[in-house]
């Protein structure tokens, strides 16, 4: 392993979906020993430039990351944005910078209608939203110390001026389109294999039981905890970000 890859890649422990013991989340387990690299989602290296050094693979997320050298001789990872390719620059400001995929600056500084990535929700507290891949949200417009951003789900809010983006949409856009051709292919991401409730014993799942195939028996289908599964609304009424939301998601 270099030299670089000793500070920006470290082992991860699996979960397996569980907390103390217990399964949180089901159909998780096994799979691929996997190293998270240490992204730079704060890109707080001010006003200094930096070059592509090479465009990796990253087997903990869908996007691709861009490994950057600094003239100091500091490497960093960072998403790697659509377009951007090796021996390319790439500047973080507070100031208004080229107006070039992977360059990072505050939302005030951008105009209206580019495509961003990597924002932050707080200022200074690193890129929280759309960052996977293929993904952008766009400037719709600014109100006083707020701008209007259009999320890649549809839903419409405000985010400070002050808070950090970074120009352009991620990499990778056909992502989406790789299909897995085989059982161990789900194996290797840690997902384990998932059985129909109509399938199983009527005290493992609400939807069990009954002579044959049988329907599901009831009016609206339910988790296997007995909770209605379909039309529940499960964000809470008074969530902090209420105020922030103009438009909420698409349905």
């Amino acid at each position: 392993m270099t030299n670089y890859k000793r500070k920006l890649v470290k082992g991860v422990t699996k979960r397996k979906g569980r907390s103390h013991g217990r399964v949180a989340v089901r159909h998780r387990g096994g799979g691929m020993k996997k190293k998270i690299r240490l992204v730079d989602w704060k890109r707080d290296k001010w006003d200094i430039e930096g070059q592509v050094e090479a465009i990796e693979y990253d087997p903990l997320r869908s996007a691709y990351l861009a490994l950057i050298l600094y003239p100091d001789g500091e490497r960093r990872y960072i998403l790697a944005p659509k377009g951007i390719k090796v021996g390319d620059k790439v500047i973080s400001s507070h100031k208004k910078v080229p107006l070039r995929a992977g360059n990072a600056t505050l939302l005030g500084n951008i105009p209206v209608g580019m495509p961003v990535h990597n924002v932050e929700l707080r200022p200074g507290k690193g890129g929280q939203i759309v960052r996977s891949a293929g993904a952008a949200a766009t400037i719709l417009g600014k109100e006083g110390k707020h701008v209007q951003l259009s999320l890649p789900s549809g839903e419409v809010r405000l985010v400070s001026v002050s808070c950090l983006a970074t120009i352009g949409r991620v990499g990778n856009e056909e992502h989406y389109l790789k299909k897995l051709t085989k059982a161990g292919q789900k194996r290797h991401r840690g997902i384990r294999p998932t059985v129909r409730g109509v399938a199983q014993h009527p005290d493992s799942h609400p939807h069990g039981g009954g002579e044959g195939r049988s329907g599901i028996g009831m009016p609206s289908p339910k988790t296997p905890w007995g909770k209605k599964a379909l039309g529940k609304k499960t964000r809470k009424r008074k969530k902090y970000s209420n105020k922030v939301i103009i438009k909420r998601r698409k349905k």
